[in-house]
């Protein structure tokens, strides 16, 4: 791992295990799965670790080398990390669920592509005896723990910041909502503490999901939000993640529009975060990949030990399926101009060099970076 990426799990591990935040809804099936684990094992282990896709560059850049780090570090070094990335495709990923059964590893850390179609796969590992922890998604199935960033929060931390920059067209504005894919739980998620804040308070004009969460499918939908509204008649957007951004800004821009309405992201990907300091877009969410990374690390290796989870889990969520999952839920942060210098800089996620290049320099320094 990268300097920065030790600085940054350095900065958080201290505080993982401090999180907490209950959450509970309804389910379908009952069970503390932290209860179930696997005979008890020694160091030398084999954990799977599955991510989603490639084309938000958090999967490749930060979670896989921080949990293979901290996987390392729990087992002296003993335990092998198998991966594979699913590239967006559910049937690729179901495939690789196959593969690690087969190769018997003894636990399995997954980021679906598609949470319900995820389900037979999970349930296909438990049979197996093999525990499997949810990463960043709740997938349906029997799942024995879960962790990931509280989704609601952060949509709820998107709309406070877009009424922040809508001012006084916060009051009735119109609006273009560009939600990720239905097959992702956490946009449902996104979605919903978003409109808890926005909902009176702004019109919808357009409200898109996001087809895979690709910037050029975000691209196109701007692009037809902006010859049905008219490109004078928006006053925001509401963006879930940054590479969505990326692509909604290059079509307002294409249209003309100028000054571009505020545009909302997650993420904090290098280059939302450069459009932050430019002004091209208004906000992004910093999440700390370490402390998830760290607490789904800790979670693999404890079940396939066969250990319980008292002393990582904080709460529990139920699923669709599952009831009482074992869970840590890490917090969030709005980022904004102002506070690039205290999170992003300050955790090693980006250096003041990677942040302002050339292009960006004079943006740097109007806002103080250094």
């Amino acid at each position: 791992m990268n300097t920065r990426m030790r600085r940054a799990a350095v900065a958080v591990a201290a505080t993982t295990m401090a999180i907490s935040l209950a959450a509970c809804g309804s389910a379908k099936e009952s069970g503390d799965k932290a209860e179930q684990g696997s005979e008890k094992k020694g160091d030398d282990l084999k954990i799977g670790l599955l991510l989603p896709e490639n084309q938000t560059a958090r999967y490749e850049k930060f979670d896989r080398p921080i949990i293979e780090k901290k996987i390392g570090e729990l087992t002296g070094g003993k335990a092998k990390v198998t991966y594979a990335n699913a590239k967006q495709d559910a049937n690729t990923q179901a495939q690789q669920v196959d593969t690690m059964i087969t190769n018997k590893v003894d636990a399995l850390i997954l980021g679906s592509v598609d949470s319900k179609a995820i389900a037979n796969s999970v349930k296909k590992a438990k049979d197996a005896g093999i525990p499997v922890v949810a990463f960043d998604r709740l997938a349906e199935g029997p799942i024995d723990a879960y962790t990931s960033f509280d989704n609601e929060e952060v949509g709820r931390a998107q709309g406070t910041a877009l009424l922040e920059a809508l001012g006084d067209k916060a009051d009735g504005g119109t609006i273009v909502m560009m939600n990720g894919a239905i097959t992702d739980p956490n946009a449902a998620l996104f979605k919903s503490g978003a409109k808890s804040v926005l909902d009176g308070k702004v019109k919808y004009g357009k409200e898109y999901d996001t087809k895979e969460w690709k910037p050029e499918n975000a691209n196109a939908n701007m692009e037809a939000a902006i010859t049905a509204l008219g490109k004078d008649k928006i006053d925001g957007v509401y963006s879930a993640n940054d590479g969505m951004a990326g692509g909604i800004i290059t079509a307002l821009k294409a249209a003309g529009i100028d000054p571009l309405p505020p545009v909302t992201g997650q993420d904090a990907e290098l280059a939302g975060v450069q459009r932050i300091v430019s002004g091209e877009q208004f906000m992004s969410v910093y999440k700390s990949y370490p402390a998830e990374g760290i607490v789904a690390a800790e979670m693999a290796v404890a079940l396939a030990k066969g250990e319980k989870l008292d002393s990582i889990a904080t709460s529990k969520v139920d699923s669709a399926t599952t009831k009482g999952i074992p869970t840590v839920l890490v917090p969030v942060v709005s980022l904004t101009k102002d506070n690039i210098q205290e999170t992003v800089l300050k955790d090693g996620i980006w250096t003041l060099d990677e942040i302002c290049t050339a292009k960006y320099k004079a943006a740097c320094d109007k806002i103080g970076l250094k």
